[in-house]
């Protein structure tokens, strides 16, 4: 019962082999601990993360302004990856031996020449869980050469 518990806490839609490894991938700034987290296992991996430039806000309306800073996606990025994420929560029995740490989350990788959502990922789980499930998406995503 479990771990049909655990298996349904996530939901994943993928299409293999369309990841160039090595690529190029526009992350938003910041996050909590789930974004950094993710950015930093796929740098490990060989992607470059890039954050794009503030864009000038002078000329925008006052009504965008209001909803945050405009980021220029950078020309060579050739993928974009959106992370929406809560605030993490401690859970020190539920996640003892997995990392502590509970994520609720939405992961988000969209091909930037053709706009196909190449991952599509909802889920929550403990912190080292959640990353070991990342590597095994981003194996199947990867194209194989």
């Amino acid at each position: 019962m479990s771990l049909l518990c655990l298996c349904a806490c996530n939901t994943v839609h993928i299409k293999p082999n369309t990841l160039e490894k090595n690529a190029t991938i526009y992350s938003t700034r910041g996050g909590y601990t789930l974004r950094p987290a993710i950015k930093e296992l796929m740098q490990q991996r060989g992607y470059d993360i890039k954050i794009g430039k503030v864009q000038d806000t002078n000329d925008m309306f006052e009504s965008a302004v209001l909803e945050g800073e405009f980021f220029e996606i950078p020309e060579s990025a050739q993928y974009v990856m959106r992370i929406s994420e809560n605030s993490e929560r401690f859970r020190p029995i539920w996640c003892a031996f997995n990392g502590f740490w509970w994520w609720r989350f939405y992961v988000s990788i969209v091909e930037q020449q053709t706009g196909d959502e190449i991952l599509t990922w909802t889920g929550r789980g403990c912190a080292n869980s959640t990353l070991r499930k990342m590597n095994r998406i981003l194996d199947e995503l990867e194209k194989n050469e």
